[in-house]
């Protein structure tokens, strides 16, 4: 007799994944549904919630398909550079503007990886910066400062 083999982080990302949908398209059950053509605002977390059900099933069943790695060691690295990352740019985007807040962001979020290096921190935080002011200040007109009074020219 064969015995059971599954991939455990799959196995516990579709789980995830089926009871966050499930539990999202429960909570949209109580807005007004409406029909395909005249959407209410439950409609499409319901939508929404459906997809994120059937790719966790699909991840779920491709886990019992294989065998998988065992769960390593935490990334304390990650976690210390991408959780920190966004709060900073909360913290300083009033006070730096868009560019400046997402630069030093995007910078200490390069950290997380450990082949990471300053030089080329600096360089995709500066191409990232650059293609984010032109698409949402440029592109998309939004109205907010690129540089705030703590960095005024």
């Amino acid at each position: 007799m064969k015995s059971i083999s599954f991939d455990t982080t799959n196995a516990i990302c579709g789980g995830l994944f089926v009871a966050t949908g499930a539990f999202f398209a429960i909570q949209s059950l109580g807005l007004d549904l409406g029909t395909a053509v005249r959407m209410g605002p439950g409609y499409f977390p319901l939508v929404l919630a459906g997809v994120l059900v059937l790719l966790g099933a699909i991840i779920f069943i491709q886990a019992l398909r294989v065998e998988g790695e065992p769960i390593g060691l935490f990334a304390w690295r990650g976690m210390f550079f991408i959780l920190p990352a966004p709060v900073f740019f909360g913290l300083t985007v009033r006070g730096l503007g868009f560019a400046p807040a997402l630069f030093f962001t995007a910078f200490i979020a390069c950290f997380a990886s450990q082949k990471m290096n300053v030089f080329f921190a600096i360089i995709l935080s500066l191409l990232l910066t650059v293609f984010s002011v032109g698409v949402f200040s440029y592109g998309l007109g939004l109205p907010f400062e690129r540089f705030g009074p703590w960095v005024r020219f």
